[in-house]
Order: structure tokens, then C-alpha cells, then sequence
């Protein structure tokens, strides 16, 4: 199975003041990242997928196709809070052209091991692509045990995206289902370096939205074993993540962050606020400490 690799950011999708998918503006992201990265990840958390309905995430994945142009690959997250629409989901974007799909487990209810399987089953199923588990126990509101991930990858999942932020489990999924035909992807720019360390290939970075080029190097440097370059990039990346969070999440600092940089404005869809104009100065002025902008 060709997996995951390199940079992949969870890219944003842009709306408009009131609300509505802001086309031209993800046109602009895509175009611009599509030069900087080695794919992109689209409607995930950072993408808003759980803020969109089902016809908005296709259109996403459409604009998506169209502005690539095949330059990069792109997967898709198809989770929902049921099995048809990310069913429905995974079929269109494996039309389009989609490396891969994903699915965070199905949320708002504490799903069981039944319900999971009979979920990502239906998802194997429906596509000759592969598909991801996308656990992210925070999101999703539970975690997916290593039980359960082993009947699944029995049934034909063919990797995780780990967004659990804990490094034992990451170094686990390594150690227990890593092989030729079973990807595991780092769903952080947190970790890499120890990530790197276990055989990750692949990380999706939500700071690359914003920043791809420290991303970028700081996964050459991991992947070429240069582990004291790679070290001190891994620190200064998480610096950043700092200042994101003056924005009260690091969801909203990439808005501003692509607005600072001059790639995009655009706003994050309601309930989210957009970061004030105080936060995005308080960003701003970090930043040029750092000298990354």
C-alpha cells in the first residue's frame, strides 16, 4: 500500500463574516499550500468538518480537486455521526480522486466496540481507497481500544491518523500494527521528533496552514536522522504552539496567522469568534520575536 508521506496539514476551510463557505478564499489556501506541502487533509477539525453539512464537505473536496489539479494528493475526512452520510462522503471523494479517506469515530453518543465496527466496516466497504481511523478520543468523546483497532485492521483498515497526543500509545500502534499494508500517521506538529524516532513517515500539522516551511524542515531533518537539528526545530515549533494559543485555540490562531502572513483572511464559522484584533496583534508581536515573520 503506497501510505502517507511527509507534510500533510489539516488545511482550514475558509468562510466568509456571515457564514458561508468562502470559495474563492479556499481556492487561494489550496494554491498556495499546494506549493509548500506534500498534501493536504481536508474537513477534518482543523477544516471544520463537523460545522458543515454533508453538500458543503463535497463542495470542499470538489474546489479541493479542481484547484490541485493532481500536484499534491489530498485525503479526506469522511467522519459524521453516522454511517450513511460518511459513507455517502467517502464514495464522492473517492470519485474525485482521493488518496484516502478518514473517520474519526462517530460522535455526540459513546459509541461501543459493536457500533465501531459496524461503522468503519461500512466505510472499508464502500471504497477501494484506503481508509484511515482518525482517533481523536478528545473530539470524538471516547477512546478506541487496541482491541478493537486489531478486529478492524482484520477487516481491512489500512491505517490511524493518532491525534491522542500521548506518545505510549503512538509508540503501540507502531509496535502492534505497523507493517507493509498498515500506515500510522502523527496527527500533530507536537511530536514529530519522537514520532520520527518510532518510523513515523508522515505528520498533519495544523501549524503548516500557516507556517509550512518550518514544517517542512523539521520533517527533513527527522527523516535524514538529523535528530539535534530536528530537536531544536521540535522546540521552537512548539514555542509557536504557545502563541497560538493566545488566539484561545490553535483551530482560530491559524486564521489569524494566514490573515498576519498575508495568505488569506478569512473566519472561522460560528460559534467559533474570530481572534480580536488585540489577539492577533499580541500573535503577531511573538512572532517577531521568534523571526518567523
Amino acid at each position: 500500500m503506497e501510505k502517507m508521506q511527509g507534510v500533510v496539514p489539516p488545511m482550514i476551510t475558509p468562510f466568509k463574516k456571515n457564514g458561508e463557505l468562502d470559495v474563492e478564499g479556499l481556492k487561494r489556501l489550496l494554491k498556495y499550500l499546494k506549493n509548500e506541502v506534500d498534501g493536504v487533509f481536508i474537513t477534518g477539525s482543523y477544516g471544520s468538518g463537523a460545522l458543515m453539512n454533508v453538500e458543503e464537505r463535497k463542495k470542499v473536496a470538489e474546489i479541493t480537486t479542481e484547484t490541485l489539479e493532481g500536484e499534491i494528493p489530498f485525503i479526506t475526512m469522511v467522519g459524521t455521526t453516522n454511517n450513511k452520510d460518511s459513507v455517502d462522503l467517502a464514495k464522492h471523494s473517492e470519485k474525485l480522486g482521493a488518496k484516502a479517506v478518514a473517520a474519526v469515530g462517530p460522535y455526540y453518543y459513546k459509541h461501543n466496540e459493536k457500533d465501531l465496527i459496524s461503522f468503519y466496516t461500512d466505510l472499508i466497504k464502500s471504497v477501494n481507497i484506503p481508509v484511515y481511523l482518525y482517533n481523536n478520543p478528545k473530539f470524538q468523546g471516547y477512546e478506541i481500544s487496541l482491541p478493537t483497532i486489531s478486529k478492524l485492521k482484520k477487516a481491512g483498515l489500512k491505517g490511524i491518523k493518532d491525534a491522542t497526543f500521548d506518545i505510549l500509545v503512538h509508540a503501540n500502534y507502531h509496535r502492534i500494527f505497523k507493517d507493509s499494508e498498515f500506515d500510522i500517521v502523527l496527527g500533530t506538529e507536537a511530536m514529530w521528533l519522537s514520532a520520527r524516532v518510532l518510523g513515523c513517515e508522515a505528520f498533519i500539522p495544523g501549524l503548516a496552514n500557516a507556517f509550512p516551511e518550518i514544517n517542512r524542515k523539521m520533517y527533513k531533518e527527522g527523516i535524514s536522522g538529523d535528530m539535534e537539528a530536528c530537536r531544536e526545530t521540535q522546540f521552537k515549533v512548539n514555542r509557536v504552539r504557545e502563541i497560538m494559543y493566545l488566539a484561545r485555540s490553535t483551530q482560530l490562531a491559524v486564521y489569524a496567522m494566514l490573515d498576519i502572513r498575508g495568505i488569506v483572511k478569512c473566519y472561522p464559522r460560528a460559534p467559533f469568534i474570530e481572534a480580536t484584533k488585540e489577539e492577533k496583534k499580541k500573535i503577531e508581536s511573538e512572532l517577531k520575536k521568534m523571526k518567523m515573520i
